[in-house]
């Protein structure tokens, strides 16, 4: 049988579980095709583009709406057109979903799966028009590839039937990272540790990830002046770059305990994580949480941030804290930590053993086996179908 996942364009991050789904969907006689387009205005920028050499490469055309929005249409090439399954992210703007969900209901049409969050997590009007619209299409295709399981909530809740929904729980490669924080020596570890002026003594909190204001970076400051003020030792560590690089300058350099250090990568990065006790991070968290399960350095973030729905891989008190929009409930918990060492230690544990929960392998055998049962639902159908 033939599965055809369509990628509007193929974002680097994913070459690595659809490499490993084609090899898994190949040992169980099911091959696997990827159709993907080009980037389109402002992506282009973003220099994110994947390869795969066995991927569809096809031509989108785009119709742009506002300054930022556009409307996408991918053409299925006649190679993938006998597949008994197509794949589509669940986005409003993607107009084949419409098409080829239109055909399926005409028949003669490969069965349509969806894959996505089940809403905008980030969306700044969350009862609009388009989050409306967005919710009244849960239920038109014949499967669901959630993101997470907040995903599989919202799409059953939508009266979609719940053993048609297969969880991934979304990762993207972590193999190199891990590896980094392995590889890192002492004496490594020393040199930054003199860079930065930082001692044995010192409790690290890091941030790390892009710098805009969903990020809330103005409480994480506020945070740390408390911390600061409460416990003399403690020290935070902000790493990345974006939007708001200038206030987050501007603020560190009046603050000799936070240490702004911009992007760092590979090695860097990885010891730089290697420093940390804690990850802070007030506003949203995404794929970020990730990063520190791996290091084994828990998040602490708000409840009411625009989060994505990776922050239901977090069990709270277990494996990271969320806390209830409260900047003195915040600092409280990190407090606590601080101050009882077993407790963190014993986090920290559960945030490393996370880590082997939510990885890229473990994603593609998700994806797989839902595309089995998805299609061993098909031929059941088939079979039942009078000649």
């Amino acid at each position: 049988m033939k599965v055809t996942i369509f990628q509007y364009r193929l974002f680097h991050y994913r070459t690595k579980l659809f490499q490993l789904m084609r090899e898994k969907c190949s040992q169980r006689g099911i091959q696997l095709d990827v159709v993907y387009g080009q980037p389109y205005r402002d992506e282009i920028k973003k220099n994110d583009t994947g390869r795969l050499d066995w991927a569809i490469p096809v031509k989108n055309t785009y119709f742009p709406v506002k300054e930022k929005k556009d409307l996408c249409w991918q053409p299925a090439p006649a190679a993938v057109r006998d597949a008994d399954l197509f794949i589509f992210m669940h986005e409003n703007r993607l107009l084949a979903n419409y098409y080829w969900l239109l055909r399926r209901i005409m028949g003669n049409a490969p069965r349509v799966a969806f894959w996505g969050h089940g809403k905008d997590f980030q969306s700044n009007a969350p009862g609009g028009l388009r989050e409306k619209w967005k919710q009244k299409t849960l239920r038109w295709p014949d499967w669901w590839f959630g993101y997470t399981e907040q995903t599989r909530s919202i799409v059953q809740a939508s009266g979609f039937p719940a053993d048609k929904i297969t969880v991934l729980n979304n990762a993207i490669d972590n193999i190199d990272f891990k590896q980094q924080l392995a590889a890192v020596t002492v004496k490594e570890l020393t040199d930054w540790r003199t860079r930065l002026e930082l001692s044995d003594a010192h409790f690290v909190g890091i941030f790390c990830g892009s710098l805009y204001p969903d990020k809330r970076l103005d409480q994480l400051f506020d945070i740390a002046d408390q911390l600061h003020a409460r416990e003399a030792e403690f020290r935070l560590l902000i790493v990345g770059s974006g939007a708001q690089q200038g206030y987050v300058s501007e603020m560190s350099s009046t603050r000799p305990w936070v240490r702004f250090v911009g992007a760092r990568h590979g090695m860097d990065k990885a010891a730089l994580f290697r420093l940390a006790h804690l990850t802070l991070c007030p506003g949203a968290v995404g794929l970020n949480i990730l990063d520190a399960f791996i290091a084994g350095a828990p998040l602490v973030t708000m409840a009411s941030a625009k989060h994505g729905p990776e922050i239901c891989f977090m069990r709270d008190g277990i494996d990271g804290c969320l806390i209830n929009d409260s900047v003195g409930a915040y600092v409280e918990t990190v407090l606590k930590l601080m101050r009882e060492p077993d407790a963190l230690h014993e986090m920290q544990g559960h945030a490393l053993s996370a880590a082997e929960i939510y990885t890229v392998e473990n994603m593609a055998e998700n994806f797989v086996n839902g595309i089995e049962r998805c299609l061993k639902g098909t031929a059941a159908q088939l079979m039942e179908q009078p000649a």
